[in-house]
């Protein structure tokens, strides 16, 4: 546990970079005292483009950050996310050594789940534990000290490319800063917005940022599936600045600031002024017309999220609790609406929790996946994660060789 200590999370997405510094007071609550951001331009869809361009807006943000913080930090938990993001449900089972379960059986039976296949590319990133079943008995969340002859542990496998981790390093290593913890921007996103509650009862968290949508589904209290899906809010400000013919920037401010999902919602004939190209002038319209443009783009992400779930077992009625959308994109008009009508589920925003400092600034579903790293570098974390360097996997461990290592381990 990191108390009386700065702690410090680097969201670098595909819009912005935030940073945020943290201390953990006596009672292990963070206290926020450090905030800062900058566009970003060296991303799309989550993944690195331009080293350059990353490690200069991640100096920006957390130069920012410091000066209002008024220390330094030498590391940072940073989250990741992109189309080469994959993930696996698996199982372990070992013999309980003594007849009673120990950490040690608990570590073997995790490390049976991982022995699987994933693409010689990929790194496991996370390797989160979903429950324990004891002698045919589920649902076992605290196993150490029970009683039993077999253990089986069930996991869900989180996998990433490792070029694109290692692309996440550079910047992060160029900026002169250690990279504690990488973790998967919506596990961070559902650990800063989601209730106990709902995640028992089946809920799936939609993170709507600049370059990707991110997906995480809870039931039963443990995490069942994510997913990222390359289709955000960076394309209906392209839609918007080509429908409108405004520049990028102004569309983007429109967005933000005017932006509705529902055109057959009433008051939307207010009338908004939008910049032209080039020397010509400005032209008046009425946010009706803007949501004609956003409104199908919307629709679109949140069906394409629909198709993920249907498409991994998850249908509607196993999300008792509905759907959470947060980021930057879950603040449109009218979004929440839309999203009941295409999931058939109550949907509700997804704030990040109060934390002491200027946490109150930042009670905003754009912060969502900063919080939730802060909360993870605090000591939160989800499972295993892939920190310090990202090594290159040894080559030719094939998952027979695993199989037959672990039957010397246990018989």
């Amino acid at each position: 546990m990191v108390k009386g200590k700065y702690i410090s999370a680097l969201d670098i997405g595909t819009s912005k970079v935030i940073a945020l510094i943290g201390e953990v007071q006596d009672d292990n609550e963070i206290h926020i005292v450090g905030l800062g951001q900058a566009p970003s331009r060296g991303l799309k869809a989550g993944m690195v483009t331009n080293i350059d361009a990353t490690a200069q807006a991640i100096k920006q943000a957390m130069n920012e950050a410091e000066l209002m913080a008024d220390c330094k930090v030498d590391s940072v938990t940073t989250g990741i996310a992109g189309n080469h993001i994959r993930s696996l449900n698996s199982q372990g089972v070992v013999k309980i050594k003594d007849g009673e379960v120990t950490q040690a059986d608990i570590d073997r039976a995790i490390e049976t789940a991982k022995a699987v296949n994933i693409p010689p590319d990929h790194n496991i990133l996370h390797t989160v534990v979903q429950e324990y079943i004891i002698d045919n008995q589920p649902g076992v969340k605290e196993p150490i000290g029970m009683s039993g002859v077999r253990l089986d542990t069930r996991v869900h496998i989180i996998t990433g490319a490792i070029t694109a981790l290692q692309n996440i390093q550079k910047c992060v290593n160029r900026c002169g800063l250690h990279m504690d913890q990488i973790m998967l921007q919506p596990l961070a996103s559902g650990q800063a917005v989601l209730t106990e509650d709902e995640k028992d009862l089946g809920v799936c968290v939609i993170d709507i940022g600049g370059g990707t949508t991110d997906i995480a589904v809870y039931t039963n209290g443990a995490i069942r599936h994510t997913a990222v899906i390359p289709v955000a809010g960076d394309l209906i400000t392209k839609d918007l600045a080509q429908a409108l013919r405004t520049p990028h920037n102004a569309a983007e401010y429109i967005k933000i600031h005017h932006g509705v999902a529902i055109a057959t919602m009433d008051g939307l004939d207010e009338m908004i002024e939008v910049p032209s190209v080039g020397d010509r002038q400005p032209r008046q319209i009425s946010r009706r017309v803007l949501a004609s443009v956003i409104g199908p783009r919307v629709e679109e992400i949140l069906e394409l999220t629909l198709n993920e779930l249907r498409r991994s077992g998850f249908p509607e009625e196993v999300l008792t609790s509905g759907v959470v959308l947060t980021g930057g994109a879950s603040l449109l008009t009218g979004i929440v609406d839309l999203a009941e009508d295409v999931f058939n589920l109550p949907a509700r925003i997804g704030v990040p929790q109060e934390m002491g400092g200027v946490s109150e600034r930042i009670r905003n579903p754009r912060y969502a996946t900063a919080i939730g790293l802060l909360q993870a570098a605090r000591g939160d974390v989800y499972g295993s994660t892939v920190s310090g360097s990202v090594a290159v996997k040894e080559p030719g461990e094939s998952l027979l060789v695993k199989i037959k290592e672990w039957l010397r381990n246990n018989f």
